[in-house]
């Protein structure tokens, strides 16, 4: 029998637990989400077999001891269940766990908490937002470009002239003095 799986709800639970499970890490996210693919591509089976190089691939892991130690992980934790088949002509078995909670459409619940509206949060993709570490980068490096730098003979150079002559080969230079 095939789960009803809401896959906005689904990533949405998982990726809460991620964010609260300090032992993963980069490739065992990038693992369980390949997984997850491929049990959508599953019609959210109670269970499917999966390939390793096919796994692997999704995933962007490149090596065979990193992508078997994350899948056991995974499996110990509780993410998923893992069965390998230790059958080159048959894939392992996974079994994964429905994070989600219902099947109904997911509104975003910081949106919604003064229970004004029940409709879904529309934001436009393109739209930038300035920070205020952005505007201070802004500023350092306007001030960069306005300020005057000193060399070691208490001589000021202005850092915005191209073509400045630091080496002193323009002028008369005294080889004796070092570089």
């Amino acid at each position: 029998m095939l789960e009803e799986i809401n896959y906005i709800k689904h990533l949405n639970g998982v990726f809460e637990h991620f964010s609260k499970d300090n032992r993963l890490n980069p490739t065992h996210i990038s693992l369980y989400i390949a997984l997850f693919q491929l049990w959508n591509s599953n019609f959210f089976r109670q269970e499917f077999y999966i390939n390793r190089e096919e796994v692997m691939q999704y995933a962007k892991i490149g090596s065979k001891s990193t992508y078997h130690k994350c899948l056991k992980e995974l499996s110990y934790w509780s993410y998923i269940v893992y069965i390998p088949s230790h059958n080159p002509f048959k894939g392992s078995k996974i079994k994964m766990f429905d994070f989600g909670t219902s099947s109904g459409q997911v509104v975003n619940q910081s949106c919604t908490n003064i229970e004004t509206s029940n409709e879904q949060a529309v934001v436009s993709i393109n739209k930038h937002i300035q920070t205020m570490q952005n505007t201070k980068n802004k500023n350092k490096q306007r001030n960069f470009k306005n300020s005057n730098f000193q060399d070691s003979n208490g001589n000021k150079q202005i850092a915005s002239v191209p073509y400045q002559d630091n080496l002193k080969t323009s002028t008369d230079k005294n080889y004796d003095d070092p570089l």
